[in-house]
C-alpha cells in the first residue's frame, strides 16, 4: 500500500507547519506549498529537514498558491511525484490578505483614510477563499485523491462575526465555508469529505496582523476553561485524528477546535 500524502497550502508556517509536523509523524509523506523570501524560506528548510529526519518524504513549493501559472505547473510536479490515489488530505490554510476597512472613520488620515479597494478585497477573497475550489478541480481531476481523502480549510470566526478592518478577510472566510458546504456534497459520491475547522484564538504571524490583537487575545483567555490560547498543535492533533478512515460520515461541517473557548460565555 503507497504511502499516504498530505498537500498544505500555507506549509510554512502557523497552522500549515503543524500540521505537516503532526503527519509526518503520523506516517504521511508531505507535500506544501509556501510563499515566502529569504526568512520564511528557512523556516520551510527547516520545517521540510524535520519531516525528512522522521524519515517521510517533503516535496515544498515557494510559489504563490493563487497564481493560476504556478498552480498548474505544481499540480504537474504533483502528478509526477505522487503515485495516483495517494493523497489522503488537502488542507487549505493559506493567511494572506487585505486588513482594511470598508468604509473609513471620519477621523481617519492618510492610508487609513481610504476604504478597501476592489483589487484589495478581489484578491482577498481570492487567496484565501476562491483557491480552494480551483486546487480541489485541479486534484480530482489528476486523479491524487483516494476514495476516502479529506479536505480541510482553516476558517475563523471572523466567517461570521464583524471586527475592525477585517471585513475583506471576513468576506473571505465566508466563502471559502460556503465553497467547503459545496464540495462536500459535490465530492461525496467520490467519497471525499470537505469540513472548515475553526480554531479558537491562536498565537500566529496572521493574529499579529488583526488590527485589536491584543484584546482577542485577552477575551479569548477570559472565555476558554482551559486558561489559555489554542496553539497551532492542538489544531494539527485534532487534524490527524479527522483524517483516520472512521469519520467519512462527517462532512460539511464547520468544526470548533477551541477547548470550549466558544460555549464559554
Amino acid at each position: 500500500m503507497d504511502t499516504p500524502w498530505i498537500l498544505i497550502l500555507g506549509v510554512s508556517s502557523g497552522f500549515g507547519a503543524a500540521a505537516a509536523r503532526a503527519f509526518a509523524a503520523a506516517g504521511y509523506d508531505v507535500a506544501g506549498v509556501h510563499l515566502d523570501r529569504r526568512a520564511g524560506q528557512v523556516l520551510a528548510d527547516a520545517l521540510a529537514a524535520d519531516i525528512r529526519a522522521m524519515g517521510r518524504q517533503a516535496l515544498f513549493f515557494n510559489v504563490n498558491a493563487a497564481d493560476d501559472e504556478r498552480r498548474a505547473e505544481t499540480m504537474a510536479a504533483l502528478s509526477a511525484a505522487l503515485p495516483a490515489g495517494s493523497l489522503r488530505v488537502f488542507l487549505h490554510s493559506l493567511a494572506f490578505g487585505t486588513l482594511k476597512a470598508f468604509v473609513p472613520a471620519a477621523t481617519a488620515t492618510g492610508n487609513d483614510a481610504k476604504g478597501v479597494t476592489r483589487k484589495q478585497l478581489d484578491m482577498t477573497v481570492d487567496v484565501m477563499g476562491n483557491s480552494l475550489v480551483y486546487w480541489s478541480q485541479d486534484l480530482v481531476a489528476a486523479g491524487l485523491f483516494s476514495d476516502n481523502s479529506r479536505i480541510y480549510a482553516m476558517t475563523s470566526s471572523g466567517s461570521h462575526m464583524a471586527w475592525p478592518g477585517y471585513g475583506p478577510v471576513s468576506a473571505a472566510k465566508a466563502a471559502l465555508e460556503a465553497h467547503i458546504r459545496q464540495l462536500a456534497i459535490e465530492l461525496a459520491p467520490r467519497g471525499i469529505t470537505a469540513n472548515s475547522i475553526l480554531a479558537g484564538v491562536t498565537p500566529t504571524a496572521a493574529l499579529e496582523k488583526i488590527p485589536g490583537a491584543g484584546k482577542l487575545i485577552e477575551k479569548a483567555l477570559g472565555r476558554n476553561p482551559n486558561g489559555r490560547l489554542t496553539t497551532p498543535e492542538d489544531v494539527a492533533a485534532c487534524l490527524v485524528d479527522l483524517a483516520r478512515p472512521g469519520t467519512r460520515w462527517l462532512n460539511g461541517n464547520v468544526l470548533r477546535v477551541d477547548g470550549g473557548e466558544d460555549c464559554s460565555g
